[in-house]
């Protein structure tokens, strides 16, 4: 680790007043620590001139890669398309907005050198407004108890990676803050460390409410894929049984009730089709019976078929190699 190989991945959608900034500060960092580095400019659907001025600095630097997607498909598929770019040994993100220290570069290959696998950065004082702030700590707190990866700030897009990850964890939607989640589940050895943050310079934020609803679902999805994407029916098929088993032990139970109803003169006479519970145990068997089949049809696909397609399409790519300091 005394001279790693690093490739930065740095998605950018408008963000063209920063990168000129945020590109001297990542070199003179690689330099000072004699770091062999690749940095790959993701450009995902700018609005601006963010694309010229990565082609201006592809031009000046050859350590500098730019890939241009067709339009704006998301942080995570522009992610993949660095991911699986990069060459160095160690996969470093970053945003392009200038809120992330290039400094702090030094001390996520320390984490990692002492046997980490993931390590994710924790802006502990952040230079947000609340109304992000606490959604955001609520968001992390679910995450860890959830899925046991406890993390102080799992939507921090300042984190580092041993690059063989990105050879088991693939991403798609908008699962990009969970690869730490992702990693752990497959054995990987996750760190944290806390990062100083900057106040945005330039530009706005691209993300709003939306955010966190889409957040929470994905949530539900990460805990699917981490807990249950070997064996679905484990997850659906409980749910399905609950369901089957309390329909047929009501149903059970108003059958028994309907035949005491006839044989003994002290109970008054049941009517089936009168009560309202007797329809619920239909439902409840029915949608257990459903939810019993849902799990074994996913059994099938999970046993049959992976998606192979890549979530992204490229219309340019500028540079590509390593350069050492």
């Amino acid at each position: 680790m005394s001279s790693p190989s690093v490739s930065f991945v740095i998605p950018v959608f408008d963000e063209s007043e920063s990168l000129i900034a945020l590109h001297s500060a990542i070199r003179e960092v690689c330099e000072v620590q004699s770091i062999d580095r690749q940095i790959i400019y993701v450009d995902d659907g700018s609005r601006d001139d963010s694309w010229q001025v990565i082609e201006q600095i592809a031009a000046e630097d050859a350590s500098c890669c730019a890939i241009k997607l067709r339009r704006n498909f998301g942080k995570a598929a522009a992610l993949s398309a660095g991911f699986e770019t990069a060459t160095g040994d160690i996969v470093i993100t970053m945003d392009a907005d200038l809120q992330d220290d290039p400094k702090e570069i030094p001390r996520f290959l320390e984490q990692l050198a002492s046997g980490c696998d993931v390590v994710s950065g924790w802006k502990r004082v952040r230079h947000d407004p609340w109304h992000k702030v606490f959604p955001s700590r609520v968001f992390n707190w679910l995450v860890s108890r959830m899925t046991g990866v406890h993390l102080h700030d799992h939507n921090c897009g300042f984190k580092a990676y041993r690059r063989e990850i990105f050879d088991e964890v693939k991403l798609y939607g908008e699962l990009h803050r969970f690869v730490p989640v992702l990693s752990a589940a497959k054995g990987w050895r996750v760190g944290e460390i806390e990062v100083e943050h900057h106040a945005r310079k330039f530009g706005h934020s691209k993300y709003g409410v939306s955010r966190l609803i889409k957040g929470f679902l994905d949530l539900m999805t990460i805990y699917f894929l981490t807990g249950y994407s070997g064996r679905p029916l484990h997850l659906i098929g409980t749910a399905g049984m609950l369901f089957f088993t309390t329909g047929g032990l009501g149903i059970v139970g108003l059958s028994a009730w309907w035949v005491l109803s006839r044989l003994s003169e002290s109970i008054d006479v049941l009517h089936l089709h009168e009560t309202a519970i007797f329809y619920y145990c239909i439902v409840a068997v029915l949608l257990g019976a459903q939810f019993l089949l849902a799990g074994l049809l996913a059994e099938l696909i999970v046993s049959l078929s992976r998606d192979t397609n890549t979530p992204y399409c490229v219309a340019k790519r500028i540079g590509g190699q390593h350069t050492k300091p």
